[in-house]
């Protein structure tokens, strides 16, 4: 049976940095978007009052700012390496994250099957942000089951990686997951855990798990 990556972006293939961040850094909007993190963090504001507040930093935002974003961002090393390797074992992998999709689904061109973030409206923006549209931690498990229809796998074939509060609820819902980094949210949930640089050192951990 096949199995089912699931990659949490912000944090996780972004070392210690989130799309949002890299985002507002283009545009010297850095610090007014670190409150946010911090505010969601915390649990003071939710994810759709969190999306809402960085699409109204991004008045100004173009496709060269977030081109510039994407390509300048902290990535953590060897993310093609294993997901070539990924499907040239037949397995399949997938990003999932609360960030704006514009930006989650640039990372299908590195060979993610699929690519899911919150449904941001076309940059430049003309439009509000649909709170409907916004994921959340639920939101994430029920992507990663609408991903098992599609690529015909059972949850039970599903390892997630992540490293904050937003991959709680995914943690628990796959047998097998890999803390990236992460923060206490996701202590005692974790199958592995891994600090460092190079994603493919994380996926070692799960190659033999079964």
């Amino acid at each position: 049976m096949a199995r089912l990556h699931l990659f949490d972006l912000d944090g996780t293939l972004l070392h210690g940095s989130t799309a949002p961040l890299e985002i507002s850094r283009q545009l010297g909007l850095e610090a007014e978007t670190m409150a946010l993190e911090k505010s969601i963090s915390a649990g003071l504001i939710g994810p759709p009052e969190y999306a809402t507040r960085v699409h109204a930093l991004w008045t100004e935002l173009t496709e060269a700012h977030v081109t510039a974003a994407f390509d300048g961002a902290p990535w953590m090393s060897g993310i093609e390496d294993v997901w070539g390797q990924i499907r040239e074992n037949g397995d399949y992998c997938a990003v999932v994250s609360l960030s704006p999709s514009f930006f989650v689904e640039r990372l299908m061109s590195w060979g993610a099957h699929a690519a899911h973030g919150s449904r941001f409206p076309a940059v430049p923006f003309a439009e509000p942000v649909d709170p409907a549209g916004v994921l959340n931690a639920a939101a994430k498990v029920q992507i990663a089951d609408r991903l098992c229809e599609e690529f015909g796998v059972r949850r039970s074939d599903c390892v997630a990686y992540g490293d904050s509060l937003s991959d709680k609820d995914l943690f628990r819902a796959v047998p097998v997951s890999v803390a990236v980094n992460a923060d206490q949210h996701l202590s005692g949930l974790a199958t592995y855990s891994y600090v460092g640089r190079n994603l493919w050192d994380a996926y070692q951990l799960v190659c033999g798990a079964r």
